[in-house]
């Protein structure tokens, strides 16, 4: 027994205690968070991988091959999806679905798995492996999906600012239940007392009795809204923004409880309560999900403290360093250990075959690719666009159009990416 005491005690604790803490490893942005009744945290990054934590040591879940924007937690599985247009199910990483745009949100039934796409569409996935469905399209982007407690309706939120209802067995449109005028990012339904939240793109934050039709306006002079999250009591909705504050709304009174400044700089992108509700975790710009304590928000540090090179001054850079902030900064390190970054390193660049670093997982069409990085090849992957010099693989489109600003990057490159020997 004795034994069995001390192995237990050993094991890594549950995160559930109402104390500030970060999880830090990503290579990337924060933008969706998951929690688990057994305490365990799911985060899904812009570094292309979900992250799986019980304690402060997590496991990888690396195959997307952009992205992740949105992570779930349904039974036994995790479900996720991003920038790639995939769907897939952890622990495998098995691809479930696949839209013709990225996949922004998820929702869940005892059934189905739902997608909300820009494509317009929203992809229904049974959890028993048969034939899927698709909803639309809308005519615009959908941003967010929401199943009511039976699993026979689904809320749609889009860019288009209308939020849907549909008939899951028959695929059909029900009706428009809010017609906000511009786009709807964020829903959090509560069935149980009879209300739907949504924020959008202008700032908005509502909640709408869906028996009644009465609204409560929270919407404060800052904009977008791009998360939202309900406790598990149902007490509280927090609200994430553009400009890095926290609204904690009492739904109990109707009245904002707190208002904080989450971040130093940048947004509040994912927001997500413990299981007992003690904690509130969210993420944004910095590589790390930071939780606080839901009674001492605003009394710890805030997101973001480490100095991004896309957040740096433009005046304290050349144009070089600046193409590279601008461009390159957010996927790729100057350094030997490139971290986890949705791309690889870019040390020792110059002379390197594409697709070539060990422990990095490229796309096929790199991997098989007769391209060396030298200052002709780059100044055509940023001339040409990564679309089109490399069609297939996962490098984000974007080009740089001005010769004299690809000459400054590569230069600035040359300096920056050499080996200690070369320089």
């Amino acid at each position: 027994m004795r034994a069995l005491a001390i192995a237990l005690a050993l094991l890594p604790l549950p995160l559930w205690a109402a104390e500030f803490y970060t999880l830090k490893g990503h290579g990337g942005p924060i933008m969706d968070i998951a929690t688990a009744p057994d305490g365990r945290i799911a985060t899904a990054s812009f570094d292309n991988s979900v992250g799986l934590w019980l304690g402060r040591k997590p496991n990888w879940f690396d195959g997307h091959e952009a992205a992740v924007n949105t992570v779930m937690f349904n039974g036994t599985s995790i479900y996720s999806a991003g920038d790639d247009f995939t769907l897939r199910r952890w622990p495998g990483g098995e691809v479930v679905g696949r839209h013709k745009g990225k996949i922004v949100r998820l929702a869940a039934s005892a059934t189905h798995v739902a997608t909300a796409s820009w494509d317009g569409t929203i992809g229904l996935w049974p959890v028993d492996g048969s034939d899927p469905k698709v909803l639309g399209p809308t005519g615009s982007g959908v941003n967010d999906v929401a199943f009511t407690s039976d699993g026979r309706q689904l809320y749609s939120a889009g860019a288009d600012g209308t939020l849907r209802l549909w008939d899951v067995a028959s695929g059909d449109e029900i009706g428009h239940v809010i017609e906000h005028g511009f786009g709807i990012n964020e829903l959090v339904l509560n069935e149980t007392d009879g209300w739907i939240a949504y924020g959008a793109v202008d700032g908005v934050t509502r909640v709408l009795d869906l028996s009644t039709g009465e609204e409560h306006d929270f919407t404060l002079d800052r904009r977008p809204i791009l998360a939202l999250a309900l406790s598990p009591d149902r007490r509280q909705l927090a609200v994430g923004d553009g400009e890095g504050y926290i609204m904690v709304i009492d739904t109990q009174s109707w009245s904002i409880a707190r208002d904080f400044r989450a971040t130093l700089r940048g947004p509040v992108w994912a927001l997500a309560y413990s299981p007992d509700g003690e904690n509130i975790h969210a993420g944004g710009i910095d590589d790390a999900m930071y939780s606080w304590p839901v009674s001492a928000l605003g009394d710890h540090q805030q997101m973001a403290t480490e100095e991004r090179p896309f957040l740096k001054d433009p005046d304290e850079m050349d144009n070089g360093e600046r193409q590279f902030a601008r461009k390159c900064s957010i996927c790729h390190a100057l350094t030997p250990d490139g971290g986890r970054r949705a791309g690889p390193t870019l040390y020792g660049i110059f002379g390197r075959p594409a697709g070539s670093l060990p422990g990095y997982l490229y796309s096929e069409t790199l991997k098989n690719s007769d391209i060396v990085w030298r200052d002709d090849t780059i100044n055509a992957l940023f001339d040409l666009g990564p679309d089109h010099y490399i069609p297939g693989s996962k490098m984000p489109m974007q080009r740089i159009t001005q010769a004299q600003d690809r000459a400054d990057l590569i230069a600035f490159l040359r300096r920056a990416s050499a080996r200690e020997e070369e320089k």
